[in-house]
């Protein structure tokens, strides 16, 4: 018998995701390096969106362990990464699976306790075999096909957030972690992110 979405994301004690077209909405912006600059001659920029932040202390609260796998390297990915303080950063990775059984080493879980936010082919191997996958609004049909689930925002405007609320709710947390995360004297809220866009 097949396990539904709810039943999968009970098991779930991490979250991984993909980032362009899904922490982002997909676009990169790439500007000429300023002058002197040396190294690369062009400087790449994306744009996040906040409730996806404040979706991954959400996350903590709840136990959770994030992480992101991107093809692309990126300074501007690495900063935000530090800036939310994620458990697991892995770019420049072609095919995935690599990284998640690494995750799952150094976190000591089962395929069936990973969650995986994607959009786009390179996505399919691990959406295939995790626990939980799902796809953003914005994903292609045949990542939307592989999905348990998909968030009803797209990517770069809450679908990380979504996706971390869907796995909350079904773990029947979701109330606690928003109070908790409302309390003036919470050390884990406190503690979850720099804030400073990594400053």
């Amino acid at each position: 018998m097949s396990l539904t979405a709810n039943e999968r994301a009970q098991r779930i004690k991490v979250i991984l995701f993909d980032v362009d077209g899904v922490l982002t909405d997909g676009g990169i912006w790439l500007f000429p390096a300023p002058a002197g600059a040396t190294g690369t001659s062009m400087v790449e920029a994306k744009g996040f969106n906040a409730h996806d932040g404040a979706g991954i202390t959400l996350a903590r609260l709840g136990g959770l362990k994030c992480g992101i796998i991107t093809k692309r390297v990126s300074d501007t990915v690495a900063l935000r990464a530090r800036d939310l303080r994620l458990e697991h950063v892995y770019m420049g990775q072609s095919h995935k699976l690599k990284a998640v059984r690494e995750i799952m080493a150094r976190e000591d879980v089962s395929i069936d306790e990973i969650a995986y936010v994607g959009d786009d082919l390179i996505d399919l191997p691990v959406m295939r075999v995790c626990g939980l996958a799902i796809a953003v609004a914005n994903a292609r049909a045949q990542v939307k096909a592989a999905a348990h689930y998909v968030t009803p925002l797209p990517g770069g405007q809450g679908a990380g957030r979504d996706a971390i609320e869907f796995i909350l709710n079904a773990k029947g947390m979701l109330d606690t972690v928003i109070e908790e995360f409302l309390q003036e004297d919470s050390a884990t809220v406190a503690a979850a992110d720099i804030g400073q866009g990594g400053m």
